[in-house]
């Protein structure tokens, strides 16, 4: 965000329409002040600078800038790039008690949007993971996007959350993401080589046995920011949902599921639903993902049962920084709860 300030007015016919207590005597008095609005604004001069120039004391100084600002002599303007929508972003905020709401403006080419919250995801993790952190990464459309826009990190070790799709891996999944981005950090990479979902619970705990996944796994103790997709529960929101059975999406379904987030289930109002599938994957769990200190949700490019489900697991709690688009947060915010 930066803070972009417009240009310094000087006439009376200006500050004609705004209503101030404290409103300078003449055009002289007007100059006077745009002149040390604009040492202390534009050129960055300090308070103390400005009194010596002038022969003025730094409390005088400070007066007079809060009299050109309440005036109406110099305006703020707070400007986001043009992608950022600032006030959804602190309405989503507030509502679902999260620690960051970024939301970019949706476009009509999903392709597009979902880019730009890649984009967004990219820039947000070289803002706020630090040296010798531990990242981990789930896998989605849009954190294959992240993965492309990705710009240098900290050193960090990057740790895969959840094994592969084979539908997806030719167009680069997870684990070409991993390695961009330890790449990227100079850390070391600690990918999955195994599918999501396994046939059955025997399988997955030989599979989670194996050392290179058993490496993987024992870093998620240590996880200090986790970047995970959220699903829904339909053919066209959840990439998991297309992996299961016809029996099995039924036999969920039934049980009140509408929301997944690495292969963990969620009824509408963000309980956890435990089932079969639990034993059959390889994935971080929620309750893991709850004592993460920072669990960065990427999730749009969707319609209104995707925003559903977004809002679902959020309600987990699971969930500390959400990056969205504007309109999953507009459903968002048309249904969260009003105080």
């Amino acid at each position: 965000m930066s803070m972009v300030l417009s240009t310094i007015e000087y006439t009376s016919a200006h500050m004609s329409d705004r209503r101030s207590d404290v409103t300078p005597d003449g055009p002289a008095e007007m100059v006077r002040l745009a002149t040390i609005a604009r040492r202390f604004y534009l050129d960055g001069r300090s308070k103390v600078e400005i009194a010596e120039e002038f022969g003025l004391s730094r409390f005088k100084v400070a007066r007079d800038l809060e009299t050109a600002r309440s005036s109406g002599i110099v305006r703020i303007d707070i400007r986001l790039p043009a992608r950022l929508v600032g006030e959804q972003s602190e309405l989503l905020r507030e509502a679902f008690g999260l620690r960051r709401a970024i939301v970019v403006d949706a476009s009509e080419d999903p392709l597009e949007t979902r880019r730009a919250l890649g984009s967004v995801a990219a820039r947000l993790l070289a803002e706020i993971v630090r040296p010798d952190e531990v990242l981990g990464l789930a896998w989605s459309r849009g954190l294959q996007a992240m993965g492309a826009e990705m710009v240098p990190l900290p050193r960090c070790t990057v740790v895969q959350l959840n094994g592969v799709l084979s539908e997806h891996t030719e167009a680069g999944g997870s684990v070409e993401t991993v390695r961009r981005v330890a790449t990227l950090s100079g850390g070391p990479a600690y990918p999955i080589y195994a599918p999501l979902i396994l046939p059955d619970a025997a399988t997955a705990e030989t599979l989670r046995a194996d050392p290179g996944i058993a490496a993987a796994f024992a870093h998620f103790d240590r996880l200090t920011t986790a970047v995970v997709a959220i699903g829904g529960w339909d053919e066209r929101n959840s990439t998991v949902y297309q992996a299961l059975t016809p029996e099995a999406r039924e036999r969920y379904s039934a049980l009140g599921v509408r929301a997944e987030m690495s292969a963990q289930l969620f009824d509408a109002r963000g309980e956890q639903i435990r089932t079969d599938l639990d034993e059959r994957i390889i994935s971080v769990s929620a309750d893991r993902l709850r004592e993460v200190p920072e669990v960065v949700a990427v999730a749009g490019a969707g319609d209104e049962a995707k925003a559903r489900a977004v809002g679902a697991v959020l309600r987990s709690g699971l969930v500390s920084t959400l990056v969205t688009d504007s309109d999953v947060a507009g459903v968002l915010l048309s249904e969260a709860p009003s105080d």
